[in-house]
């Protein structure tokens, strides 16, 4: 069995009827999008997937910082730059 990671789900045909409606009714949450009860996709509202890209733009620095921590520094002058 399929998982959905999402406690809002709609069918195609409902979101073509009123896309407005399905993501008001979501609150701000994701949205399951259903196809012959097979998830198809996800919608999320804009400031929701912005936050999530944030978070991982977060995580991929993070990862940069952790891999360059053991590094020795280079000593530079403003002159040179």
């Amino acid at each position: 069995m399929q998982k959905i990671f999402a406690s809002v789900t709609v069918s195609v045909s409902e979101l073509k009827k009123n896309p407005s409606a399905v993501m008001a009714g979501a609150a701000g949450m994701p949205v399951a999008v259903l196809n012959h009860n097979r998830v198809m996709g996800y919608m999320v509202p804009a400031k929701l997937y912005e936050s999530m890209m944030k978070r991982l733009e977060d995580l991929e620095l993070s990862e940069l910082a952790k891999t360059r921590l053991g590094e020795k520094g280079v000593p530079v002058s403003l002159d040179d730059l």
